[in-house]
């Protein structure tokens, strides 16, 4: 599969806010990758299946992905991410919950092992597709047939091709085209000569409005977040990626809703512990995912 990004040009799949000044991270980035250290976000599939093959994908606190980052699972098992940013493994052979967390980071991130009975099918079904995504921001497909080697997937986006940060034949972490425009879009999925039915997405833009100076100990500074592209309702959360300078009211991460209609704006705040720049990452969560 051709890559809709080389994989040398490492992908910002999120928006964040920095204070001094505000990054909008919406595109690929040509500079050097980030060290193995600096990985922050484990992007595991939702659920993999016993004994088969799945796609993980490590990225710093920008979005980038990161090559070297090493990852254990709660079961025992290690592996490193590869030149891209992802890496290849098996899922275990025993069915249940099991957690993968980023050396050096705390937090762990869980994922449902399948028996391939629960999994087993002769044609590609998607069980579910977000109705709204951020162009600039990954989201989830569920389902059956998938592959689990992310770059055998075929996955376009009206018409143009998709990245695949995570994948297995259950579940898969998808980064929409670069340039993709507001609004409905199409998206096709294939493996392994296996094609998935006709989908629509809604796909929208974030953008950040605030004072970006640095923060003081004690300052209160509201947010906003203003949504394109739809009058929807939709849920964002916020992560605070410096809780050393300010802290996130509310909870870290912390879950809000935009207000919909014709000015579709979302408001949080941050008290400062001390003076700084602050880092608050947004990402639109899945919204009312369709069953197929």
């Amino acid at each position: 599969m051709l890559f809709p990004r080389p994989p040398s040009l490492f992908v910002l799949p999120s928006l964040c806010l920095a204070a001094a000044p505000v990054l909008l991270l919406f595109a690929a980035s040509p500079q050097k990758p980030p060290p193995a250290s600096a990985g922050r976000i484990l992007l595991l599939p939702r659920t993999i299946v016993s004994g088969d093959r799945a796609t993980l994908a490590v990225l710093d606190a920008s979005g980038r992905l990161t090559p070297g980052a090493a990852v254990s699972f709660s079961n025992g098992d290690h592996l490193t991410t590869d030149a891209t940013g992802r890496a290849l493994f098996v899922a275990p052979l025993t069915p249940g919950v099991i957690f993968g967390s980023i050396a050096g980071r705390t937090g762990r991130v869980p994922v449902t092992v399948l028996s391939p009975d629960a999994a087993a099918t002769s044609s590609m079904r998607v069980d579910s597709i977000p109705q709204i995504a951020s162009i600039s921001d990954r989201f989830e497909i569920t389902g059956r047939g998938f592959c689990g080697d992310a770059d055998a997937n075929q996955i376009t986006v009206s018409g143009d091709p998709a990245f695949i940060f995570a994948s297995s034949p259950t579940s898969l972490v998808v980064l929409p085209p670069a340039d993709l425009q507001l609004g409905r879009a199409s998206v096709d999925i294939s493996c392994a000569k296996r094609y998935g039915p006709p989908l629509e997405v809604v796909f929208v833009a974030l953008a950040l409005e605030a004072d970006s100076s640095p923060i003081a100990p004690g300052v209160l500074r509201r947010l906003s977040v203003r949504v394109r592209g739809t009058t929807s309702k939709v849920e964002l959360e916020a992560t605070n990626l410096a809780p050393d300078v300010a802290e996130l009211s509310g909870g870290n991460p912390l879950r809000f809703s935009s207000a919909g209609g014709g000015q579709n704006f979302a408001h949080f705040e941050v008290v400062g512990r001390k003076r700084g720049s602050f880092l608050i990452s947004i990402r639109l969560l899945s919204f009312a995912p369709r069953p197929r």
